[in-house]
């Protein structure tokens, strides 16, 4: 695909998100850029169904609440399945869909381009802000 057709593209989808009378597209799109949406799924990917604690466990720095939060918001995107046995005591686990494997095989080379540009953003950064510290001045 040449640059032409690239941005035609891209034109293309912007398009339908900015059409999208209900939200929903955009919403969906968040996760892409959520921390802990992002952190879910990984978790999941990799190590397979979870019960809440063992998530949480492996994501540094998520608040229960906020691990409750994003299983909701995933569960409810059809991106994260959730399992109750109806056990006494209670045990619940959470699984990827389908479509939550397909977000996490999506966002893997986008994951891999930041790592391997992450000098030149750090680069880019130390420039920014060496030349607008002297303009603050």
């Amino acid at each position: 695909m040449d640059r032409d057709e690239l941005l035609r593209y891209s034109q293309t989808v912007c398009d339908g998100l900015r059409d999208d009378d209900d939200g929903l597209r955009r919403e969906v799109l968040g996760h892409a850029g959520n921390r802990w949406s992002l952190g879910v799924v990984h978790t999941l990917g990799v190590y397979g169904g979870l019960r809440h604690a063992e998530i949480g466990r492996r994501m540094h720095g998520v608040t229960q609440r906020m691990l409750t939060r994003t299983l909701r918001q995933l569960e409810r995107d059809g991106l994260v399945l959730r399992h109750d046995f109806e056990e006494v005591p209670p045990r619940v686990e959470y699984e990827l869909s389908d479509t939550g494997m397909e977000l996490l095989v999506r966002m893997v080379p986008l994951w891999t381009w930041i790592v391997e540009n992450a000098e030149r953003f750090r680069e880019a950064r130390r420039s920014f802000d060496s030349q607008h510290r002297d303009a603050d001045s």
